[in-house]
């Protein structure tokens, strides 16, 4: 009869903690799958700079959809700033550019974890990879060009730079910014990144990255950036870039909010 209670007990401890154990792996996979998050980034490549925001949504355990924006530059390789060396208090400019360009694009993508943390203290390192439409904007660069009217005395005119007339000596400064506004062209094409995230951070609901890879962005036709070397239609480059954002959790929205990146974390 003793062994018979003795068995019974036993079978109950042991569903009981196989329960509990069950129950806890639900409980951590449950909190795995609602870990998205809501990022934004600061990009450093050797075509520009750029700022970017992604949203990643969970597919699985290891895996997230990613959904994300950009916005940057593109600059010639060739691009060097120069000053007029005969005057005083001159600004710098860039001899021979015709255009200034940026760029807006959007795409989809996939972010696979390679390795996650053992701890808070820990680095999870992912691949990442996306893609999508593009579209380039650029506008003309105009100069303030130096016309000597008297032996001490320029006239400056803003005028687009010329191969045939100008010269470094005769440049001053580069116009404003709003210069050629109004003349603003649109060239549509397509990207493609990928690379490798490295997330650090030391809070649970925080994230801090640093991200490096390639990067591509193709146009139908070149972009005439520079008027005195060849310019090019595909874009190919290098980046490394910056990465914060919250984890976004459905079950408790106060703590996905994007002032908690700038709370201090209680000891």
């Amino acid at each position: 009869m003793k062994i018979k209670k003795l068995l019974i007990t036993a079978v109950i401890f042991l569903y009981g903690a196989t329960s509990l154990d069950a129950q806890g792996e639900l409980d951590e996979q449950q909190k795995v799958f609602f870990r998205n998050e809501r990022s934004f980034a600061i990009l450093i490549s050797s075509d520009g700079i750029g700022l970017g925001y992604r949203e990643a949504k969970r597919i699985n355990f290891l895996n997230k959809r990613l959904f994300e924006i950009d916005a940057g530059t593109l600059k010639h390789p060739k691009e060097y700033k120069l000053s007029n060396p005969y005057y005083q208090n001159t600004g710098s400019f860039v001899f021979g550019k015709l255009n200034s360009v940026g760029f807006l694009r959007g795409g989809i993508g996939r972010q696979h974890e390679l390795f996650n943390k053992a701890d808070l203290g820990g680095i999870a390192i992912r691949y990442f990879y996306s893609g999508g439409p593009l579209i380039a904007l650029y506008k003309p660069i105009y100069y303030n060009v130096l016309y000597p009217v008297t032996p001490r005395y320029a006239e400056l005119r803003q005028e687009k730079f010329e191969v045939s007339i100008h010269v470094p000596e005769d440049i001053y400064s580069k116009a404003p910014f709003t210069k050629g506004l109004d003349e603003v062209k649109v060239l549509p094409g397509l990207y493609a990144k990928g690379g490798f995230n490295f997330e650090y951070s030391k809070e649970d609901k925080i994230i801090h990255a640093i991200e490096v890879g390639a990067q591509i962005n193709a146009f139908p036709k070149r972009i005439p950036i520079m008027a005195i070397t060849n310019n090019k239609a595909i874009f190919f480059s290098l980046f490394v870039s910056y990465r914060f954002g919250v984890i976004i959790d459905p079950l408790n929205p106060e703590s996905s909010k994007l002032s908690n990146l700038f709370k201090r974390r209680k000891e």
